[in-house]
């Protein structure tokens, strides 16, 4: 059985998909840990707007990408509101080059984020997150597009979905659920930054939906993953892509 107030801690929460999953979730009743790297301002005024709306919510910095980022969310969680039931593992970042031109820094940093992340939170939350709690991790679509200069990213998305699997089976007993989101292109900076309007017109017109997708169609998804009708969802990568893959 869940807990009347649930704590949830979102990474990369201060903006883009990220801060429309901490204000979802919020909105849902639960306490929110806003994790940021560098957006201070930024998350405060995703905290801001959670509590304006009558939520909970506290922004906390650290990297994920640093060995010991991920257990100092969970410190600062159980600080203020307790263990906590939920982690969402969004904080990513996207380097896109050809494999021959990717030097070993960008390589080395994505791995570090995207994947070395990803597995400490997993880690963390196996150890200490209540029982029958969630843990929905971010992959991509891009896992399976195969498009040239996503190699990098790619490969540590594929990881996260290995990982999802894995710990999905081993933390069965305790009731707690390990999925995953991979969202297709949503109209984030992190999607757009860097790619021209015939670009990101060019990639619309293959999503049979018509349209990019926002950070709350991903929120939602979410928010699904994070409540009780998804007890019996588990070991799941979800594609939320409008249909492109």
């Amino acid at each position: 059985m869940m807990h009347k107030t649930r704590t949830a801690i979102v990474t990369g929460a201060s903006r883009g998909i990220g801060a429309a999953i901490a204000k979802r979730l919020a909105r849902d009743g639960i306490a929110v840990i806003v994790n940021y790297a560098r957006g201070k301002d930024a998350a405060g005024e995703v905290v801001s707007a959670i509590e304006a709306a009558g939520g909970t919510a506290l922004a906390v910095q650290a990297d994920i990408g640093e060995p010991s980022g991920m257990a100092a969310l969970f410190d600062a969680a159980e600080k203020a509101f307790g263990k906590a039931d939920i982690l969402v593992n969004n904080a990513g970042m996207m380097r896109l080059s050809p494999i021959a031109d990717t030097d070993d820094a960008a390589f080395e940093r994505q791995l570090a984020v995207n994947l070395g992340g990803t597995f400490r939170g997993m880690r963390e939350a196996a150890r200490r997150l209540n029982d029958g709690g969630r843990i929905i991790n971010f992959s991509s679509s891009v896992v399976g597009f195969y498009q040239p200069a996503y190699g990098i990213y790619a490969v540590t998305k594929a990881g996260v979905e290995a990982m999802t699997h894995i710990l999905a089976k081993e933390l069965g007993p305790r009731r707690i659920t390990v999925n995953a989101v991979a969202p297709g292109p949503i109209d984030t900076e992190l999607f757009t930054d860097g790619k021209s309007a015939a670009q990101i017109e060019a990639i619309t017109r293959l999503i049979p939906l018509g349209r990019l997708g926002q950070p709350d169609d991903v929120a939602g998804l979410v928010a699904f993953l994070a409540g009780t009708d998804s007890q019996w969802v588990n070991g799941q990568i979800i594609r939320a892509n409008g249909g492109a893959i």
